[in-house]
């Protein structure tokens, strides 16, 4: 016979404010099986929890329901609580009285006070019909994969390498980096970015523990924490990297010279290159897009007539190593992993959807990282801010803030976080290199939070001085030499004309190209705007819901360097707390198929998006429903779609439910 105890938490005003506790505990006393009740200020705190474990031992309970907030919260602390007074802890159940009822119905305590009775009289309904669950042992792979290879991808698999764990990075690009590599400096401290970044990454490719797999992508996952199955595709590079010394010959004789899109478009490469000169590693990658014998080959395949293309192939006969491999091929391959670190990082919002501020159009019209670019030593013109259009030094920079941020009509609603800064770093260096450069920033909110960012703001406009004009753009357009700002300034109450030379827009960071698809592969979650979600926003900020599939950087939403650095190492320590056991235990709340009712019908297949039930042919040659407890995670869509109700869940079967529904009108 079940012994339940009742525990009703204020948690300080939260519930007690919206709810008459004493009226709840007094109903819990006439409950079924309830044999004792007790109340306390916070349930969740120590004493709160010796309370409960007490209670267990002195009135021999062998059911607890906990009246206090989330599940999400705290479910975990209260089994940790049962498990010390020797009860099996998923004879639990907790009643949300926070933020089911005293925080959605303040505005009347009495229906409140109702609605809490009889969720604690749901609760334990079903809580004298819960069992003891056992979770079970899996096995586990100590290998941890990486996907994306900027700051916080790289410093996320250092932290893993030197954790002892094997580690395999994989970027889509030729080179890792990211975007940290395209910035001249870095705020609010001014360092030289490539500084900072070129020893990581030297280091994360000299370390014996990790294999960087660039110009690479995951293109399929299957599995479970511990047991990841990933495909990887590795795009021909056209050049052996056993080979390859990188001397560079290749790429200084290629004739042939394409935009390149490490520069923004601010300068040229040649068809086969390096991204940067510090690239990582440095072996060149043959873009087959472009190259002219690429060209020439597939036009011969086509069999189409006219004009051959040129064959080239000026790298192959210079190349002192004899590294080109034009036989190379795509190669996919499977690998196992029991963690993974997604940091895929953002890209840089797409301004010609703003007509009014002429992108793309008029020439002297540029995006933050183009600036940052012709800010850059290594860059295009050396480090000369010039003007795109004729060269010429700029005299009179106008920023504008907030380029498809803050802006639901046609960006994103959420603030990119970086502007401000980069806004004011850029002023900063603008006026190191020519002490005549005017700066002029149009903002809508100046922010700048973070350790220094206020002083370093502060240092644009006394410095610098940069004039900060709080207000719109509504036009720009050409006039001569010049393009013409129309604004206004919305603390004088004026509009404002500013005669520019180079206008720059601070574009908004959005979600990475296929992050999306990604998200799906991997079975986690992501909002609207396609940045991934974390489990829990403070908890738990760079897990996933997904077990053994962690968060780091841009890839959760807007983040600086020093944010994303944190994030990597956060996301790090999470992946060695996994591989500090030898195995895993597993949830026992499962879902389960009785053989004996399942037919085989595959519905539970269909719908479960953990792809944890799969059909198996047994001996008797029928085929049914087995789960995969390593996957499931107790959603019960399983059980929601079973016609022949063959399929059940752990510590919610379908008798509890009807008990607790049953308990309504008794």
């Amino acid at each position: 016979m079940a012994r339940i105890g009742v525990f009703i938490c204020h948690c300080g005003r939260n519930i007690a404010d919206g709810v008459d506790i004493p009226a709840v505990m007094a109903a819990a006393r006439l409950m079924p099986q309830v044999v004792h009740v007790a109340d306390n200020l916070y349930t969740c705190s120590e004493p709160g929890q010796l309370m409960v474990r007490e209670a267990v031992k002195q009135h021999r309970l062998n059911r607890v329901v906990i009246g206090a907030c989330s599940p999400r919260m705290h479910e975990v602390t209260f089994r940790r609580a049962l498990a010390a007074a020797g009860l099996n802890p998923y004879l639990l159940e907790i009643a949300n009285l926070r933020e089911h009822i005293s925080w959605v119905h303040s505005d009347n305590k009495h229906l409140a006070t109702e609605k809490a009775i009889e969720m604690v009289r749901l609760a334990a309904a079903k809580a004298a019909r819960d069992e003891a669950l056992f979770p079970k042992k899996m096995g586990l792979t100590k290998r941890a994969l990486v996907i994306g290879g900027g700051i916080a991808g790289i410093q996320a698999a250092l932290d893993i390498a030197n954790a002892g764990h094997e580690v395999v990075l994989v970027e889509r690009t030729p080179s890792i980096g990211g975007h940290m590599s395209q910035l001249d400096k870095t705020f609010p401290t001014l360092d030289c970015s490539a500084c900072i970044l070129t020893p990581k990454m030297v280091e994360l490719a000299q370390n014996p523990k990790v294999k960087l797999l660039t110009y690479s992508e995951v293109v399929g996952v299957k599995g479970f924490v511990g047991n990841f199955e990933v495909q990887i595709k590795q795009r021909a590079r056209k050049v052996d990297m056993a080979k390859c010394n990188g001397c560079g010959t290749c790429w200084q004789k290629c004739p042939e010279k394409v935009t390149s899109e490490f520069d923004m478009g601010q300068g040229k490469r040649s068809a086969i290159y390096i991204p940067f000169p510090q690239a990582v590693p440095a072996k060149p990658v043959i873009d087959v897009e472009h190259c002219r014998y690429m060209k020439y080959q597939e036009f011969v395949a086509s069999g189409q007539e006219g004009k051959k293309p040129p064959q080239c192939r000026i790298c192959e006969k210079l190349c002192p190593p004899q590294a080109i491999d034009w036989a190379q091929e795509d190669q996919v391959t499977t690998e196992k992993f029991g963690a993974i670190v997604v940091a895929t990082g953002y890209k840089q919002f797409d301004p010609t959807v703003y007509g009014e501020f002429g992108y793309g159009v008029y020439p002297d019209v540029i995006t933050g990282l183009e600036l940052e670019r012709l800010l850059s030593p290594s860059g295009p013109t050396g480090g000369n801010v010039v003007r795109p259009s004729d060269g010429e030094h700029p005299k009179t920079v106008v920023f504008v803030s907030c380029v498809g941020s803050r802006d639901e009509l046609k960006g994103h609603a959420y603030c990119s976080k970086t502007c401000c800064m980069y806004m004011a770093k850029h002023s900063i260096m603008l006026k190191e290199h020519y002490p005549d450069i005017q700066s002029y920033i149009f903002y809508i909110d100046n922010r700048t939070a973070g350790k220094g960012y206020e002083e370093f703001s502060r240092r644009a406009q006394e410095e610098a001085g940069t004039l900060y004009l709080r207000g719109r753009i509504s036009k720009i357009y050409p006039e001569g030499k010049k393009l013409i700002v129309l604004g206004e300034d919305s603390l004088m109450g004026r509009p404002v004309e500013i005669a520019a030379d180079l206008v720059v827009l601070a574009a908004a960071m959005e979600a990475n190209t296929g992050a999306v698809e990604l998200a799906q592969s991997l079975k986690i979650s992501y909002d609207a705007d396609k940045f991934l979600l974390q489990a829990h926003v403070k908890l738990r900020p760079v897990e996933t819901q997904t077990d053994g599939v962690f968060l780091a950087g841009a890839c959760i939403g807007p983040a600086d360097i020093p944010e994303s650095v944190a994030q990597g190492s956060a996301a790090a320590v999470k992946v060695a707390a996994l591989f500090s056991s030898d195995s895993l235990v597993s949830d026992p709340a499962t879902a389960f198929v009785d053989p004996l009712k399942c037919i085989g019908c595959a519905a539970c297949v269909e719908v479960c998006p953990f792809k944890a039930p799969e059909l198996q042919v047994q001996r008797d040659g029928r085929q049914i429903a087995v789960v995969n407890e390593g996957l499931c995670k107790g959603c019960g869509l399983c059980v929601s779609v079973c016609r022949p109700q063959a399929a059940n869940l752990r510590g919610a079967t379908s008798q509890q439910l009807l008990a607790e529904v049953m308990s309504l009108w008794q």
